[in-house]
């Protein structure tokens, strides 16, 4: 896999770790005893269960996903990136914010 596809699903998950959200990494199997769905050695009957009744959202990435990411053109400064978000806008915001 790409290299930047990987630095793609990790900057998703910083963000959903500052919005409080949570994430599971590792492979996805089914436990041969159980029959439950793991993904790594968790169960994710009882990752989930702890969300039960609330409005979530899931998002499922494949690590492992050879398809790369398109080529984007940024809608404020004209160059072209590939990822997230252009990086030389989000290096300037940043940097206007003080961080």
């Amino acid at each position: 896999m790409p290299a930047y596809r990987r630095a793609s699903i990790r900057e998703l998950t910083q963000a959903a770790s500052r919005l409080d959200g949570r994430f599971l990494q590792g492979q996805l199997q089914r436990d041969p005893e159980s029959g439950d769905w793991m993904v790594g050695h968790t169960s994710l009957d009882e990752w989930v269960a702890r969300n039960e009744s609330e409005d979530v959202t899931m998002i499922l990435l494949s690590m492992d996903n050879g398809r790369s990411l398109e080529k984007r053109t940024c809608q404020t400064c004209g160059r072209d990136y590939v990822g997230y978000e252009c990086p030389r806008c989000r290096d300037a915001r940043l940097r206007l914010r003080g961080r």
